[in-house]
Parts: structure tokens; C-alpha cells; sequence
């Protein structure tokens, strides 16, 4: 028994810029195809009725013809639904549209993408001419510190002055130090036990009053001749003890007043 396939209603075309006459063409066109293409699928319909009572075999073969048929089709070249110019030339001038449209939208993200690396090309010229004025200005002043030190000004001399006496005068201050803690340890203040053995009552100090140890007399006769050149004598009073005046004298440390015997003062070393 045939079946029928009913084909659903064929739809409209859209033929932009034609003549009523050529829109009926192409409709009639269309509607043959549609009817060919109608009868095709009953034919296959019937084929597959006839294929399920038959022999396996003769499924198989018809099966074949059927593909080969398939490949034959697939490799035949599609020809033009119309030949009218006038159907060709619409449909050409849509898609030169369509695509015209699509190059626009390409164009576009092009150009947005050319502003984004301009303004990126821009901070980076921006950039580099800020890091260029760094590095001028800082070659320039490592140039000028370069010819302040070759040639040094005059706050540099004083600054350099007060570096060497500030190191003078801690190295003044070590020596004096160092002095004093020799003179302390070989020349200590002399005790009454050591004089019980002294013939001789006159060289025996006063001990009711305060003697002062050697290292405070040089610091007096120091400060005298750098506080008054002009008079740089000491007066020798009962604190002194006489041992240790006499040693400075006899070992040309400091020298008497020529008029009077009670004062001394440093000798001359230059």
C-alpha cells in the first residue's frame, strides 16, 4: 500500500529588489523542486515497505545501490535554484551587504583595539621621558658632587678642620688617660709610714694638709700655660710635695721663676 507524505506548506521566499514577474518565476521553481523532491521521499518509503518483507539479502543489496546512489550525490556539484539575472543579482547585492556589514563590525574592533595601543604607546613615551629627566638630574648632581670634591670649598675645609680636631682632641684626651694611670700606679701620694725611717725632719710633708698626686700637678702647670702664655708660673705651696718638684726640675720638665723660688712653670719644648 503507498503512503503519502504531506509536505508541510512551502515557505515564503524573500527576493529583495525584484519584479512581480520574477517573483512568480522563482515561486514556481521552488514549487517544483518541492514536488520532486516529495515524490523522492515516497519512493524511499516504498522501498523501505518492500525491503522489510523481502529477503535480508536484498535489503542488503538495494541498501548498497542506495549509498552508492548517496556518494554520487554528495559529489555532484549543486546547481543554481534560478538562472534569472535578475534573482542572481539581488541575491548577490545582499550578500556583498551582509558581508559588507560583518567587515564594518571587524573594521570597528580593529580601531578600538589600534585607540587602546596608541593610548598604551602614550604612557609609555610619557613614562620614558620621566625616567629620562630622573636619570639627567641625577647625573648632574653626581657630577657636580664629583667637582665640589675636587675642588673643595670652604665649608668643606672647615668641616674637614673640625673632623682632625675632634680626632686630635680625643686622641689628646687617650694620651692623657693614659698618663694618668701611669702616674697613678708608679707615682702614688706619699703615707706617714713612709717616712718613720727619715733622718732628717725637715723633708717630712705636712700631712695635715691635702697633697695632690703628680698627675694633678702637670694638669695645673698645663692649664696655666695655655690659659695665661704671658704668665705661665705656678705658685709652690704646702699641696706640693717636694720629691715630685724636684724631679720635674732635675729632669728639665719645668724650670723656677728666676726671682722667686716659689714658683715654677713648664719648660719650653720648642
Amino acid at each position: 500500500m503507498d503512503q503519502v507524505i504531506q509536505t508541510p506548506e512551502t515557505p515564503a521566499v524573500t527576493i529583495p529588489s525584484c519584479s512581480n514577474q520574477t517573483r512568480a518565476d522563482i515561486l514556481d521553481e521552488c514549487e517544483d523542486q518541492f514536488g520532486l523532491l516529495q515524490k523522492l521521499l515516497n519512493e524511499l518509503i516504498l522501498t523501505d515497505t518492500d525491503c522489510s518483507d523481502g529477503d535480508s539479502s536484498e535489503a542488503t543489496n538495494r541498501l548498497n545501490a542506495i549509498t552508492a546512489e548517496l556518494e554520487q550525490w554528495q559529489a555532484m556539484e549543486p546547481k543554481l535554484l534560478s538562472t534569472n539575472p535578475e534573482i542572481l543579482l539581488a541575491l548577490g547585492r545582499d550578500e556583498v551587504q551582509r558581508r559588507n556589514s560583518q567587515l564594518k563590525m571587524v573594521l570597528s574592533c580593529y580601531q578600538a583595539k589600534q585607540d587602546a595601543l596608541k593610548g598604551l604607546l602614550q604612557r609609555e613615551q610619557k613614562w620614558l621621558k620621566e625616567n629620562k629627566e630622573v636619570l639627567t638630574a641625577v647625573t648632574e648632581r653626581v657630577a657636580t658632587l664629583h667637582s665640589e670634591n675636587e675642588k673643595p670649598s670652604e665649608h668643606n675645609i672647615v668641616r674637614d678642620m673640625k673632623k682632625k680636631i675632634s680626632r686630635v682632641k680625643d686622641y689628646h684626651n687617650s694620651l692623657m688617660d693614659t698618663l694618668s694611670d701611669i702616674l697613678t700606679e708608679h707615682f702614688p701620694l706619699p703615707n706617714k709610714e713612709a717616712f718613720h725611717t727619715k733622718k732628717k725632719r725637715g723633708t717630712v710633708p705636712n700631712f695635715e694638709a691635702n697633697l695632690i698626686s703628680l698627675s694633678e700637678i702637670l694638669e695645673q702647670l698645663t692649664n696655666k700655660t695655655l690659659d695665661s702664655p704671658h704668665d705661665p708660673y705656678v705658685t709652690v705651696d704646702d699641696t706640693f710635695w717636694p720629691p715630685y718638684i724636684e724631679m720635674l726640675l732635675r729632669n728639665g720638665i719645668a724650670v723656677r721663676h728666676q726671682e722667686d723660688c716659689n714658683k715654677i712653670r713648664l719648660e719650653n719644648f720648642y
